[in-house]
This record gives structure tokens, C-alpha cells and sequence, in this order.
């Protein structure tokens, strides 16, 4: 591993869509070949504290408090952010709510076609930097996200979408040898010092989670992520 490798999309049983516990998804790290993760339930920071328990148990890994906020046009990651950003708001007035808050936002598996913002706001809105690999989605989705990267000169990132541990580690992002802490994390994103790697999910793999997703939806009566 030449630099520090982090998963950057990962969900906790605080979302209503993952059954992991935090401690499964730090003692899982080792095995995926991770440094560490960003913690982005669905609107909620409630597994913060605990994860940074954690962090202070293992101070050699890299453990980032977020968020993945639902906006009216889709979802949308912040990092660093102490409180969940009000969701079902609009995605650029969300942008600038994490930034008031020293956070880092980052646009979502941008052109999935449920929770993606989609092109014309992946191409204006001014955000830190765009997902070009996650580990959910198609590779033609997750193509046309590095495009519209490249296209910006944004700043790339990669996760896996974490809601059970055989995910932990498609998708990931890698920073500079000695990146540590979160403040660190935030400022490499910002200033583009980031490598997106890892690979997409294969159409097998995306009708299981399609499947699941049905099935948790029906599970929680219908409400939205």
C-alpha cells in the first residue's frame, strides 16, 4: 500500500438500510486492507461519539465522522461535520450549509438513477468533490461521474457503499503517506490530493442489492433514505 487507504462510503446499523455495527466495521478494516473509514449514515450523525471511541482505542487508523444527507435532488456526503445537515433540502443550499460548518461535500454516486443528482448538477454545483467510484454502482455510472470530474478538475473520491461487511473495501480512497486525523482528510480532499480506486459492482451483484433494497423499503413502510 503506498499511501493511506480509506473507504469513504460506509453505513452503520444507524441507517434503517445496515445491519453493521461500528466495532464489525472497524475490526473488519485489517481483512479489506483499509486504514480506515468515513462513517455516512443516512441523516444522521448518531454514530459519531461511538466512532470516535474508537478512534481514540486505535489511534493508528483513520476513523472521519460524516454524513450522507438526502437533498431534494439526491444525496449528497459531508464530512467533518459535527451535525447532520437538515435533509430534503436543496443540494446547493445543502453545499453551502457543510461548508458554513467546516465540513467537506462531496456529490454521491452522482448518476445512479435513484438518490444520483444527476448531470446538470454534477456539472454546475459547487461542491469539493464528486464520488467516481462507488462500489454499488453500475461502471457505466460510475464512468460518466469521472468524466464529468475530469471534465471540472474536481477533486475524485471513491467508496463502497458499505451496508454489509463483504462490501468494506470495493471502493476507496487513497491519500498521501502520513495522512492522519480527519482535519487531514478534509484538507487533501479539498486541495485534490486524493486517488479514487477500486472496482463497481457487476449486474449480479447489483440485482441482490436491488432485491434487498426492495425488501428493506417494503420493511420500514416506504419511508425514504
Amino acid at each position: 500500500m503506498n499511501g493511506v487507504r480509506l473507504d469513504l462510503h460506509v453505513h452503520s446499523h444507524h441507517s434503517p438500510d445496515s445491519p453493521l455495527t461500528v466495532e464489525e466495521i472497524v475490526f473488519g478494516l485489517r481483512a479489506a486492507n483499509l486504514n480506515g473509514f468515513a462513517l455516512t449514515d443516512h441523516n444522521t450523525v448518531a454514530g459519531n461519539a461511538e466512532l470516535a471511541g474508537w478512534q481514540a482505542r486505535f489511534p493508528e487508523l483513520v476513523l472521519v465522522p460524516g454524513v450522507e444527507v438526502s437533498t431534494v435532488e439526491g444525496h449528497l456526503l459531508a464530512y467533518g461535520v459535527m451535525e447532520a445537515p437538515p435533509p430534503e433540502r436543496p443540494v446547493l443550499e445543502t453545499i453551502d450549509w457543510v461548508r458554513a460548518h467546516g465540513g467537506v461535500s462531496v456529490l454521491a454516486h452522482s448518476f445512479r438513477s435513484s438518490h444520483g443528482v444527476g448531470r446538470a448538477v454534477s456539472e454546475t454545483a459547487r461542491v469539493d468533490a464528486i464520488e467516481v467510484i462507488n462500489g454499488h454502482n453500475s461502471p457505466r455510472a460510475n464512468r460518466r461521474a469521472a468524466r464529468v470530474g475530469a471534465l471540472r478538475s474536481l477533486p475524485t473520491t471513491g467508496g463502497s457503499d458499505v451496508h454489509e461487511l463483504s462490501d468494506l473495501g470495493r471502493a476507496y480512497t487513497e491519500f498521501p503517506p502520513g495522512t492522519r486525523g480527519a482535519a487531514m482528510v478534509l484538507a487533501a480532499i479539498r486541495e485534490g490530493k486524493t486517488a479514487a480506486g477500486g472496482s463497481s459492482l457487476g449486474f449480479a451483484g447489483r440485482l441482490r442489492v436491488e432485491w434487498r433494497s426492495a425488501f428493506l423499503r417494503i420493511r420500514r413502510g416506504f419511508r425514504p433514505i
